[in-house]
């Protein structure tokens, strides 16, 4: 058998190798959770909030944490979180919405935290919505703000795809997990192998709602040039925010990123009048021709 053969088969054989570990192994290397015990205490300073525990029809059960405003609620904002830990930790942004009037509810993916059930990106989905299901029985709809960071981006995108929130938040979010993850793996194929593609980019086409986007300049994991383009997925409904030094894990550090939720969530959209605009010059760079 010819060397150059051989070196092929070897390649080859690898290649199918890889394929199948990743395909195996990817739920450990997407998802960082932290499995809490189900006697386990939340405790959050200065925050009043009361945990819930909501069954799926598979069986699954749905940890989550609802946070209360001092005063009068404005409304509820859903906060999917990220990747990592679980809701022990990602509690205290709620304050970032409480502050403001707004209930705050936190939920954990299945296997993170207190949640049960096998994990899959149509059970998640499905979980979600029967969550935001539940919210709608407490208030409406125009009173119903998803937030979705990291992770959550993807599936908040879905969510407000599927239904008619007030407005939807997205927190350095990413074009695809698919375009994600092919950084990081240029030569695999990575469509076929994905078990959650997440494709942002489709469901933010069927927004309806008010679409506002946050990314720091300085993100190395999701770089900020991702949301420049989500931002002309559905332009006329989508405002990008832009925090100059942020990174991906290190916004809420930063003073205009809580001036931007301050302004997204308190600030009523003004309608311009464009005819008294200069929305209809345009620039000429011929030089106009002078009759002799």
């Amino acid at each position: 058998m010819p060397n150059w053969l051989n070196i092929a088969i070897l390649v080859l054989v690898a290649y199918v190798t890889i394929s199948i570990v990743l395909y195996y192994l990817q739920d450990y290397m997407l998802f960082k959770p932290e499995r809490l015990p189900e006697d386990f205490q939340f405790n959050y300073e200065n925050q009043e909030f009361k945990e819930y525990n909501l069954e799926t029809r598979d069986g699954a059960i749905i940890n989550g944490v609802r946070f209360f405003p001092k005063g009068e609620s404005k409304g509820v904002v859903l906060y999917l979180k990220g990747n990592s830990k679980s809701i022990k930790g990602w509690g205290k942004f709620a304050v970032d919405f409480t502050r403001h009037g707004y209930n705050v509810l936190m939920v954990d993916y299945r296997g993170f935290g207190k949640s049960t059930g096998r994990r899959s990106q149509k059970a998640i989905k499905r979980d979600l919505q029967v969550v935001y299901n539940k919210i709608k029985e407490l208030t409406t709809e125009n009173r119903i703000i998803l937030y979705g960071r990291s992770l959550g981006s993807g599936f908040a995108a879905k969510l407000a795809s599927m239904n008619h929130p007030k407005m939807l938040i997205l927190d350095a979010p990413y074009y695809s997990l698919t375009r994600v993850t092919a950084r990081y793996a240029p030569f695999m194929p990575l469509s076929v192998l994905l078990k959650y593609p997440l494709p942002t980019y489709k469901w933010l086409k069927y927004v309806q709602c008010p679409i506002h986007i946050i990314h720091g300049t300085n993100d190395k994991l999701i770089p900020y040039k991702t949301s420049v383009r989500l931002s002309r997925v559905n332009p006329k409904l989508t405002r990008l925010h832009t925090v100059i030094g942020g990174g991906h894990k290190n916004l809420n550090n930063f003073e205009s990123y809580h001036e931007m939720i301050h302004e997204i969530l308190n600030k009523a959209p003004e309608n311009i009048d464009l005819s008294t605009t200069s929305i209809h010059v345009k620039h000429t760079s011929k030089k106009s021709k002078t009759k002799a």
